[in-house]
């Protein structure tokens, strides 16, 4: 009973509360080594500091209670070291959103440009290599970011070389039902000596459009801002008609660049020139 320390001790020893405790008792991650049957009064092994230790650390990381309870019982290193892994990286998931959301509050708080700059453009029909798929809104990211890597990879074969930025085309109904039509693409001189793309690359001919184009400067979390612009210039001085955005990615997604620039193409009904 020498190692044995009261709650008191072994609260000021892992700077656990006693509620702290109390509440990991119940959980079945941290159970005292003995408790009295006639008083209640808990005991905890010196042995016992350690694992309390791990159990603060990782609650600090907002780590799940069943989580916790997987790692302490999980004997082999390299499962307990997966386990920890996967919520880091769901931590750094959370952070990253977090980052883009106070990115797009502080646009929303700062002085909007006094003139937007839209150009009306006729975009001819484009021969592409294009990855295109029914998504949901909530995995737009992972896909756009899976899709740009397998279209690269699939570059520089002859035949095959970029005539210009790649793009991407959002369907209405990604954004309105949060699941639609997304596609990415690269331009090529032409669909007649491309050969046949592996994988998900197909080539295809993208339709001509009439589109009232604009640019965001700027990081991709700042990105509504700008479209929101452009939705309401559309609205109060153009005929938009129901079609997918047209983004081109004058700056390359993923460069890391706070300067990237992206053409947004709405499209338009031209009545005049």
């Amino acid at each position: 009973m020498a190692s044995r320390m009261t709650i008191g001790d072994f609260s000021r020893a892992t700077r656990l509360s006693a509620k702290a405790l109390r509440f990991y008792h119940q959980a079945g991650i941290l159970e005292p080594a003995s408790v009295d049957p006639s008083n209640g009064y808990r005991l905890y092994d010196v042995d016992q500091i350690a694992d309390a230790q791990v159990v603060r650390q990782l609650r600090s990381l907002a780590v799940p209670v069943d989580t916790i309870r997987d790692i302490l019982a999980t004997p082999d290193v390299s499962t307990r070291n997966g386990l920890i892994a996967a919520h880091l990286d769901r931590l750094e998931s959370q952070l990253d959103a977090t980052r883009a959301a106070v990115a797009a509050l502080r646009g929303l708080l700062a002085d909007p440009p006094a003139q937007l700059a839209v150009e009306h453009r006729s975009v001819p029909a484009m021969p592409v290599l294009a990855i295109g798929q029914t998504i949901d809104l909530a995995d737009l990211g992972e896909w756009f970011t899976g899709a740009l890597a397998e279209l690269a990879a699939c570059e520089g074969l002859p035949g095959r070389q970029a005539v210009g930025p790649s793009g991407g085309v959002w369907d209405t109904d990604l954004f309105l039902t949060e699941r639609g039509e997304a596609m990415v693409f690269t331009p090529v001189a032409s669909l007649d000596d491309v050969g046949q793309p592996s994988g998900r690359v197909r080539a295809v001919l993208l339709p001509a459009v009439e589109l009232a184009v604009t640019v965001h400067r700027g990081p991709d979390a700042t990105i509504a801002q700008t479209y929101g612009a452009l939705g309401a210039y559309v609205t109060e001085h153009e005929l938009g008609i129901d079609g997918p955005i047209r983004e081109t990615y004058l700056t390359h997604p993923g460069s890391g660049s706070a300067e990237g620039a992206t053409e947004i193409g709405w499209p338009i009904f031209r009545t005049a020139r």
